[in-house]
């Protein structure tokens, strides 16, 4: 794929690319300190801001530090060698402690209707239906990949804030789900980095069924030995990305990362539109006024080059490889790729191909009307990375300012769930969410097959449905298949794998738990709140996009009830907007 793309283009990414480390704005000086975001600032540093632009907004987002024995990573020196190769300068000073710097924006505001008009309603969805009830006589062991995309839930609150009902495609329960944090326990070292938290309870939805609640809790790297940063911004300029909600809120986002940037970080930038081209060679963290002069100086016009913009994004990020670093490709786009290499298929062969260099990709999704989640999801699932939705400046500041650590520094790779199920006490089971993430029973073992990456500190949440024996089961057993003797296994209800190979390692490891009598509780209200959040935000996943599974006497009301009895520690109000958003949901689901 890589050489198809490459003689699609021909030379020009590799020109583009000499030509912006050439001629282009040059890596920051030591003399240029951080500061405001003027046009006269800028215009030193070889930008000037678009004849339109009306973005100047004070940003005041940090990154927040730990105190105490935790400190700042320190600098890496770069050795000479690399030095002259990548032609980079000393690293600037550090700059004084009260450093500080102004960049700016409008609150963003839904687009007109006329901005409707103009776009049709052609967004894109991976279609996936629910999946099904498995007996486990006949099936006894579901695997899949973990993800803690965070996409839909972030779409689907876009358009309950617009009283409107979401796409059923749109709707990506797991991706609801681990959308919240929900506090599990947490590993102790990274040696074994995943946790699992195990809780068994009543069905709100159905009297003849269980819940199994799965939680896997990330380890969290501490700060002093997080690896530097080598990202590339890749940012979508055509003419589609013109409205309040698209191109002015992805440079707000960006502002938002830079923001937590250190100063061994480096920053490049590639924009597309109906070419691509680089517009800030590798930039030292410290200089982030230079940076945000770069996005200042984008505006939107023309067709959609998406595939040319990957490829020297890419081009970018290995040119500057640095092996003890994370190195990454963030792309802002609504997705609507139109011009060169478009197809989905190809593109995600590209990518795929691309991370085997080291260099993963992370997808964030702007806008409505024409907003392609089928594009996002390929990309991101095939590049290693995450895949989010931004639909405002809060979500932006949630993603790259709270959540910066488990979107870019990854823990592991290729992370993998498999849970047996014991025949001799589960009936039935039905994983709820994960359609377009399931994989082969012998995937598991399969170190060759693609799973999902998961970041510092981050979750894993996972939710089943299960009948236990002697219970009414959802379908008759078969009448000619006899019965094999089944063992008991004891107390145990299943058996929970975790499988994981260490970022940029090619073995796999093994993570064990048996799921027995001790892990289930009596009642719903026993439960833990984590346990009961998460149910919640299952049943309204669920309902929202028209699962057959739950009954229609768990309503909304219902719903809500369950949400709000839960809400706990909420210092951030995200857990108060689910509770509005499930009366929303019933306004426009009836």
């Amino acid at each position: 794929m890589a050489s198809c793309i490459a003689r699609v283009l021909g030379s020009t990414a590799l020109s583009l690319l000499i030509a912006a480390s050439a001629s282009g704005p040059s890596l920051a000086r030591p003399d240029v300190a951080d500061g405001a975001v003027t046009p006269e600032a800028c215009a030193a540093l070889g930008y000037a801001s678009p004849a339109n632009d009306h973005e100047s907004v004070t940003v005041t987002a940090t990154r927040a530090r730990p105190t105490g024995a935790e400190t700042a990573a320190p600098l890496r020196p770069i050795s000479p060698a690399r030095r002259a190769e990548s032609k980079f300068p000393p690293p600037p000073p550090p700059p004084p402690p009260q450093a500080s710097y102004s960049v700016a924006a409008p609150s963003v505001t839904p687009p007109s209707p006329g901005y409707m008009a103009q776009y049709r309603d052609t967004e894109k969805y991976p279609g996936a239906v629910a999946n099904p009830v498995k007996r486990t006589a006949e099936e006894p062991v579901s695997t899949f990949s973990i993800d803690v995309d965070t996409a839909a839930y972030a779409n689907v609150r876009r358009f309950l804030n617009e009283a409107a009902a979401p796409p059923n495609d749109a709707v990506r329960v797991e991706e609801l789900i681990n959308y919240f944090d929900y506090g599990y326990a947490r590993p102790s070292a990274k040696d074994a980095p995943f946790k699992p938290t195990v809780v068994v309870v009543p069905s709100p939805w159905s009297k003849d069924r269980q819940l199994l609640h799965i939680g896997v809790q990330g380890y969290t790297t501490p700060h002093a030995d997080q690896p530097p940063l080598n990202l590339v911004f890749l940012i979508d300029t055509s003419g589609s990305m013109s409205s309040p909600d698209r191109l002015p809120l992805a440079k707000k986002a960006l502002n938002v990362l830079i923001d937590q940037l250190r100063p061994q970080d480096r920053v490049s930038m590639v924009a597309y539109a109906g070419s691509a081209g680089a517009v800030l060679s590798p930039t030292d963290g410290r200089s982030k006024l230079k940076m945000r002069c770069a996005l200042t100086a984008l505006n939107s016009g023309g067709s959609t080059a998406g595939g040319q913009g990957l490829e020297l994004a890419y081009a970018l990020a290995k040119q500057n490889m640095d092996p003890d670093a994370v190195n990454r490709v963030i792309l802002m786009t609504d997705g609507d790729f139109n011009v060169g290499v478009s197809d989905p298929s190809r593109l995600k062969d590209f990518v795929a191909d691309q991370r085997k260099s080291g260099v993963y990709l992370s997808v964030y999704g702007f806008g409505r009307g024409n907003y392609n989640d089928t594009m996002m999801q390929a990309l991101a699932q095939n590049g290693n990375g995450t895949a989010a939705y931004v639909d405002g400046l809060q979500e932006a500041s949630k993603l790259l300012r709270d959540d910066f650590d488990s979107a870019l520094f990854p823990i592991a790779d290729d992370v993998k769930i498999q849970v047996e199920f014991n025949p001799a006490k589960v009936a039935e089971y039905r994983l709820i969410g994960y359609e377009t993430r399931l994989l082969n029973r012998e995937d598991f073992n399969n170190d060759q097959v693609d799973a999902g990456e998961v970041g510092s500190g981050a979750a894993v949440t996972a939710i089943y449905e299960i009948t236990p024996v002697g219970a009414r089961p959802s379908s008759d057993p078969l009448r000619y298949r006899g019965k094999a003797p089944v063992k008991s296994g004891g107390d145990e209800l299943a058996f929970l794998k975790i499988r994981y190979k260490p970022p940029g390692g090619s073995t796999s490891k093994l993570i064990e738990r048996p799921i027995g009598a001790g892990d289930v509780r009596a009642s719903l209200a026993a439960a833990p709140e984590a346990t009961r959040f998460a149910v919640a935000v299952a049943a309204y996943g669920q309902k929202l996009r028209g699962d057959p599974w739950v009954e229609d006497r768990f309503g909304w009301d219902d719903v809500t009830a369950l949400a709000q009895g839960a809400r706990g520690d909420d210092p951030y109000g995200l857990r108060a907007e689910f509770v509005q958003l499930t009366r929303a949901a019933k306004g426009v689901k009836g």
